[in-house]
């Protein structure tokens, strides 16, 4: 923590992320991007008013000093998708300050977020998904080692996990059942359906694996039987995309995307998808309406007699 925000400040931070990791199970990463946002905004206020602040200055913070601190940020480069998350987070950390200690949030919290583009989720077509996988499993010199990139693809397309989620799989984990239960972001658990082509990738994997499996270890290993990390399946899939001449989009995580917007594009409830991805809130799902929507409209604009005059 800076030495040049008050010990009052100080506390404060460290109760509201102690309070967010303990009853809201924020995940690791979350809690150390809300203590360097909140921490940036204590250090920027305590320059600002050219004083230490504690709780009863805190509470004297106008929407002027949140303009101050905006205009602040993005003169030193701050974009505006990074301001908005920081001003969420300094929102949710004087909401707690209020419930906790009585501080009247009006100000901070009537301060608007800069307005930017958000970025549409980007898959890959049904055909460039499925040659994929196909490529990743022809290029490894070692056949174990092709059948694992296999099997991990396969698993964050058949199944929707994040790169995290299939390599935090287990030895124990194996046979893959027909139901997975995944625990996912800020400790949130989902059961998600194991199609019987991802079990048969995992388990060719498995028979041609050279290390033991073992009920405490990894699933996936690398080359030399530590844990696979999710930098090296990113770089098959990126040799995977040049050969295939795939967007630089195309990514671990674009699977995961193609999982939901196939699913979608195929008539799948949108509830439905959003427990499937564990996501908390179902605006984030929503994003993939509009990626589904603009795909029909580029087929349409393509197509239609009218629209090529």
């Amino acid at each position: 923590m800076s030495l040049i925000i008050s010990p009052q400040a100080r506390d404060a931070l460290e109760g509201w992320l102690a309070s967010e990791k303990a009853l809201k199970g924020t995940a690791e990463n979350s809690i150390k991007a809300y203590q360097a946002d909140v921490l940036g905004f204590l250090t920027f206020m305590t320059g600002h008013k050219a004083a230490p602040q504690g709780l009863s200055a805190l509470e004297a913070v106008s929407i002027s000093d949140m303009r101050a601190w905006m205009a602040h940020e993005r003169g030193r480069g701050v974009a505006a998708r990074s301001l908005a998350r920081s001003l969420s987070a300094v929102k949710t950390f004087f909401r707690w300050l209020a419930e906790k200690h009585g501080i009247e949030p009006t100000s901070v919290l009537s301060a608007r977020a800069p307005k930017f583009q958000k970025k549409l989720p980007r898959p890959l077509a049904e055909d460039a998904a499925t040659a994929m996988i196909e490529t990743v499993g022809v290029q490894a010199r070692e056949d174990w080692i092709g059948a694992r990139d296999v099997a991990v693809v396969t698993l964050l397309y058949g199944c929707g996990l994040r790169i995290s989620e299939a390599l935090g799989l287990k030895g124990a984990d194996a046979p893959l059942p027909e139901a997975l239960r995944i625990i996912g972001k800020g400790g949130k658990e989902r059961v998600v359906p194991v199609l019987p082509a991802t079990r048969h990738a995992v388990d060719r994997y498995l028979r041609l694996c050279p290390w033991p499996q073992e009920n405490d270890g990894p699933l996936f290993r690398g080359a030399r039987g530590g844990p696979l990390s999710a930098r090296a399946v990113a770089k098959v899939m990126e040799n995977a995309r040049l050969q295939l001449g795939l967007p630089a989009t195309a990514t671990p995580h674009a699977m995961r995307h193609s999982f939901a917007t196939h699913l979608l594009s195929a008539g799948g409830d949108l509830r439905a998808i959003q427990e499937l991805l564990g996501h908390a809130s179902l605006s984030t799902t929503q994003a993939y309406t509009a990626v589904d929507t603009a795909r029909l409209m580029e087929v349409y604009s393509a197509a239609h007699p009218r629209a090529r005059g």
